[in-house]
């Protein structure tokens, strides 16, 4: 039998890893080894915060809505809660814009949402 010398395949591989660790500096672009375990870490980490940035978004919108809802004199729980009773849609991300950049409308929303 005819010995396999896996060339196509093989370089195929390591073209792939080669193309994401473009824009790495020394060993972590030009040695396979090197390469390959900076860029499964890259990933990893990419992963980790792709997550994180969903969290701190989060808590930026309730941050703003909270010191909004502090300015009327209210809270931000019983403002939310507010808003689930009367059934409104507006999610977190929307009610933190209108909060920073058009106050006069999140007066209106939050004098609504409170009789």
């Amino acid at each position: 039998m005819a010995r396999a010398r896996r060339g196509f395949k093989a370089r195929r591989r390591k073209n792939k890893i080669f193309k994401l660790a473009k824009g790495y500096h020394f060993d972590r672009r030009t040695k396979f080894r090197h390469t390959v375990q900076t860029v499964k870490r890259a990933l990893h980490y990419s992963y980790i915060g792709r997550r994180l940035l969903k969290r701190d978004m989060r808590r930026l919108w309730i941050t703003r809505i909270s010191a909004a809802t502090k300015s009327l004199g209210g809270s931000y729980s019983k403002f939310m809660g507010a808003l689930k009773k009367n059934g409104a849609t507006i999610n977190r991300k929307m009610l933190s814009e209108v909060a920073a950049r058009d106050f006069d409308g999140f007066k209106a929303i939050y004098n609504s949402v409170q009789k």
